[in-house]
């Protein structure tokens, strides 16, 4: 077997919409050996799209073979008989399905438990979320404050329009907070 080609996914398996999965699958030739870490690496997909991404493997008669799973191995060896090829091609199908929709019961679960220990904690006065970055934001309010534009502050700063008003709103919230009299920390 030889590897021609590597591909490393930086989306989410919780998402169908993945680049390097689908350029993958736009490389790939029939009989062409999709070989993954472990099925939540490929997937953490509801049912429905779970079965849309098989669909396209099956179209492009792809064999998936995940590392912890040994009985996709057999797709790495020529298939003795149809009967042998049919019945491993019956069982990996069966295993991937049930991995699959283990690997999303996992995910759903862990979020939902994120979700209680943050509503816990907010409770508890302990949970802040994410910190805000004065020094940025303080950045990106001088250079609006100096007539800059927002496309400009963007390409300075390095950041996204939703960063940008973010900023805008946190110096407004600061300076009500303030009172007129106080010199904004974060210059406005």
């Amino acid at each position: 077997m030889v590897i021609c080609n590597h591909y490393a996914e930086n989306e989410s398996g919780v998402r169908l919409d993945r680049p390097e999965l689908f350029r993958l699958l736009a490389d790939s030739r029939p009989s062409d050996v999709l070989l993954v870490e472990d099925v939540d690496r490929l997937s953490r997909l509801t049912g429905g799209e779970w079965e849309k991404l098989k669909k396209l493997i099956r179209e492009r008669q792809v064999r998936v073979v995940a590392v912890n799973v040994p009985t996709t191995w057999q797709h790495l060896a020529p298939a003795q008989n149809e009967f042998d090829a049919r019945m491993f091609g019956a069982i990996n199908d069966m295993l991937l399905d049930m991995l699959a929709a283990i690997a999303r019961r996992d995910y759903e679960q862990r979020r939902e438990r994120q979700t209680q220990g943050i509503a816990k904690a907010k409770a508890n006065g302990k949970y802040r979320g994410r910190q805000v970055d004065q020094n940025r934001y303080g950045a990106i309010n001088r250079l609006l404050a100096s007539g800059s534009s927002w496309s400009q502050v963007q390409r300075t700063i390095g950041c996204s329009r939703s960063t940008i008003s973010s900023a805008i709103k946190y110096a407004q919230k600061i300076a009500v907070k303030s009172g007129p009299e106080t010199t904004n920390p974060i210059g406005l």
